[in-house]
């Protein structure tokens, strides 16, 4: 492992727009490495992702300009992450009714209501839907509602919506099988559904995940009283409590290997996975994106629509009598 050159353990970050204060970091843990990556963890909704663009200097450009650090925000992220833009083209949501679920920061709310969807937004953590109700409002967005809520319970009535989207969370639900029936519910028959899910087939599981975040673990196992702080630190502690053999297995190991070492749930998924958890939808299409495999430096590489962690999925509801299955085109 390369040298540390920072550390930082609940890292807290307020900004106060007026009468309004917006918690934007929250009990946010950084590692930074000498030629080689950075390093998060903390809980869904504590601002990870922020993080990465306050340490590119927004916080000191913008000092509480809070319209112009979600600019910033959303032109960093889509500098790493450039094919959103056309993937949200590709829904062609204009006058549909959209409910997203799971927020972040409110860049891909923000583009599929410039795209002319009736948007509805929700999170299950409060500071998300605080964070994207002001994006809303600074850029004087419309929309029909956003709320806090489960996607295990969503508090919409049947058949309220032609498209459900979500970006990187349905991955991280347990009971899948009831967020995907709610999700089925809540869409008019034939509505769709799309997701971006961890994929098992790309280079940051087969590789990354399964090959040199383990032997990074066992190589250290012998010096672990000596490694305490930052992500194999506490990689190493939950070995610890666990037993390492149990741990490094990937059933286990993978829980810990998607956001951090301290993420309580994730799954990755392929064709066969995503038509075994979501029974109550057809597979349309899918592809892959994003060539992402830390601490390999391969970001920008080709190979992302073969090995890319990140999954597209267009999926239709299956409601009455309709057939269960089409072929993936």
């Amino acid at each position: 492992m390369s040298e540390v050159l920072l550390s930082a353990i609940g890292l807290h970050k307020a900004y106060t727009l007026g009468r309004r204060s917006l918690e934007v970091l929250r009990g946010v843990d950084l590692e930074l490495r000498r030629s080689e990556f950075v390093a998060l963890r903390g809980a869904s909704g504590a601002g990870k992702s922020t993080l990465l663009h306050l340490l590119g200097g927004l916080d000191e450009r913008f000092r509480g300009d809070y319209l112009a650090f979600f600019d910033a925000y959303d032109a960093a992220r889509y500098r790493l992450e450039r094919h959103i833009p056309a993937c949200l083209d590709a829904l062609e949501v204009r006058d549909e009714r959209v409910l997203e679920i799971g927020l972040g920061q409110g860049a891909e709310s923000e583009g599929l209501i410039r795209r002319g969807a009736r948007w509805t937004g929700m999170d299950l953590t409060a500071e998300a839907v605080r964070r994207v109700s002001l994006r809303l409002a600074l850029h004087d967005l419309p929309y029909e509602a956003i709320t806090q809520a489960s996607a295990t319970a969503i508090p919409f009535p049947d058949d309220s919506f032609d498209l459900v989207f979500s970006h990187g969370v349905l991955h991280h639900i347990p009971d899948i099988e009831a967020a995907q029936a709610e999700i089925a519910r809540v869409l008019r028959p034939g509505g769709r559904l799309v997701a971006m899910l961890y994929a098992r087939h790309s280079l940051n599981y087969f590789v990354s995940i399964n090959l040199v975040r383990r032997a990074a673990i066992l190589v250290s196992w012998p010096f672990r009283n000596h490694v305490r702080r930052g992500l194999l630190g506490a990689h190493l502690r939950h070995a610890e409590r666990e037993g390492l053999r149990n741990y490094l297995r990937m059933e286990r190991f993978v829980h810990a290997s998607t956001d951090g070492p301290d993420s309580p749930f994730a799954r990755v998924y392929d064709i066969a996975s995503v038509r075994r958890d979501f029974p109550s939808f057809r597979v349309v299409r899918a592809h892959q994106e994003f060539m992402h495999a830390p601490p390999l430096p391969v970001h920008g590489l080709p190979g992302a629509h073969r090995m890319g962690w990140h999954l597209w999925v267009e999926l239709q509801v299956v409601k009455h009598d309709e057939p269960r299955r089409t072929p993936l085109t």
